[in-house]
């Protein structure tokens, strides 16, 4: 993904309520036959490394359209479609649409991607692309971003088809092959496939989601409804050069990284939309008289109090949510080691406010840079802002039935604006509204190792996230409506092992 993808509350409170559970430990509702029958395409999932450039993504795409045709999906509602996401790097998508015999609504469509970023194993601790389970959770590259969300929208349509659910409206299933790339896939998807993915709205299962903190607080379920704008731009500098025995103090390098200075200090205006209001008003009242629920109080009652937005974002793990943010990702310069430079450059990668137009952002940084300095787009990705997701009732009940059912009546529902970007950005800006509500969770921020080392999820997590989605197709998609049927609240914790 072109995030760095975070369990959607981003805020680790420090005490815990008393005598709380961890729900590690807490057996999944799942029957036992089922996570039997998961945990085998997960593992199979896991263990194809679908990076970039390798040409395996299409394995995974024909292991979910497997489990459609075996659970009765018709071949020709299966639909492998193979593209070049960059030269040279083909790769596949898959779209399957599971029709209503009788459809009284429009389709919904449930979005995710196959592709993972690149592990290497000297870096692990384990091979990340050898399924593991140990300790209570799942291991490998993807367990978090998002071969779980894959796994689990597949198999909770497998189990409700193998129960004979029917559907009121179509559901359509849409995997890309590139999403941590360039989202070809997803642009395709959105327009030139458009026929094939047409839909009210759509459901993202690489977003959304639970947590709890290290003491096992429930921290809240975030349902992301707008995404900030990827774009990146180079900054580059040049100059005669000379020999390097007798340096000037013209220098591209130098003059590089002064503009690089002054872009680690630089702050874009504070900005605010429902989403990120509603998001902080949570926050505002899970962290009470703290200094930060002050802050952030202060900032909500006065949106341009710029000094209130930078002590919130002086948290480390609020940052991104008050405004655009730039940052200098990849370098790269000079030509000779007994030479002076002729040319430096810097990869500066922005996610930028919904609404705010990318050409602005560079205006702003070539301002901040100065004339010394080129700033350009990456021409091979050009940015669409992309407005944030209307809420919708029967979306947002049916969230906070299953985290009623799986968490507890302390594990609070509300919007969030996710700070990068992900397929769902295509869709949204096609018009078809998205909303990021997957249902694994884990513990913040320990178990947040999507694109990183030892990436993991907790075991009962994915297993939850099955039941999640059956909820989610029962509650968007069955004749009883936007009401699913209700479980008990939370399992009660298993008896303690002498």
């Amino acid at each position: 993904m072109k995030r760095a993808f975070a369990l959607l509350l981003t805020a680790a409170l420090s005490s815990a309520a008393a005598g709380a559970t961890d729900p590690r430990t807490i057996p999944s509702q799942l029957p036992p036959a089922w996570q039997a029958k998961t945990r085998e395409v997960f593992k199979q999932a896991i263990e194809i490394p679908s990076v970039h450039h390798r040409g395996e993504t299409h394995r995974v795409a024909e292991l979910l359209a497997k489990q459609f045709s075996a659970a009765g999906i018709p071949a020709a509602d299966i639909h492998m479609m193979p593209y070049e996401a960059l030269p040279g790097d083909n790769t596949t998508a898959l779209i399957v649409r599971w029709r209503s015999p009788h459809p009284t609504k429009k389709p919904m469509l449930i979005l995710g991607h196959m592709d993972v970023v690149e592990a290497k194993r000297e870096d692990w601790t384990f091979d990340p692309f050898v399924f593991r389970e140990q300790d209570g959770y799942f291991l490998g590259r993807g367990t978090s971003d998002m071969k779980n969300g894959d796994v689990a929208t597949t198999m909770a349509a497998v189990k409700l088809m193998s129960e004979g659910f029917k559907p009121d409206r179509d559901i359509i299933f849409f995997y890309s092959g590139d999403e941590e790339t360039r989202g070809v896939g997803a642009t395709l998807g959105s327009t030139k496939w458009r026929n094939l993915t047409d839909a009210e709205f759509g459901l993202n299962a690489d977003g959304g989601g639970a947590s709890y903190d290290r003491n096992f607080r429930p921290l809240g379920f975030g349902i992301s409804m707008a995404e900030k704008t990827f774009q990146t731009y180079f900054f580059t500098t040049h100059n005669r050069g000379g020999h390097s025995s007798r340096p000037r103090p013209d220098n591209a390098i130098y003059d590089l990284a002064d503009a690089l200075e002054k872009l680690r200090t630089h702050r874009f205006q504070p900005m605010q939309n429902p989403i990120t209001r509603g998001y902080f008003e949570e926050r505002s009242r899970q962290e009470g008289d703290s200094a930060l629920g002050q802050q952030i109080r202060a900032w909500l009652a006065n949106p341009n109090d710029a000094a209130a937005a930078d002590a919130i974002e002086a948290n480390p793990l609020e940052v991104g949510l008050t405004r655009t943010r730039c940052v200098a990702t990849m370098l790269k310069g000079g030509h000779a080691d007994n030479a002076l430079p002729q040319m430096a450059q810097a990869t500066v990668n922005c996610r930028i406010f919904p609404g705010v137009q990318p050409k602005d952002i560079q205006a702003e940084l070539q301002a901040m840079a100065g004339p010394n300095v080129e700033i350009v787009p990456d021409p091979q990705y050009i940015g669409q802002p992309t407005p944030a997701s209307p809420p919708r009732d029967d979306v947002v009940n049916a969230v906070k039935a299953a985290a009623l059912r799986f968490h507890g009546p302390d594990m609070h529902v509300f919007p969030v604006m996710s700070t990068g970007a992900s397929d769902g950005s295509f869709f949204r800006a096609q018009g078809i509204p998205v909303y990021d509500v997957d249902g694994s969770w884990g513990i913040s921020p320990d178990d947040e190792r999507a694109h990183g080392l030892d990436e993991r999820l907790p075991v009962r997590a994915m297993y939850d996230d099955v039941l999640h989605w059956e909820m989610i197709y029962k509650a968007l998609a069955g004749p009883e409506g936007a009401t699913p049927t209700q479980a008990p609240a939370q399992p009660s914790a298993p008896p303690e092992r002498g």
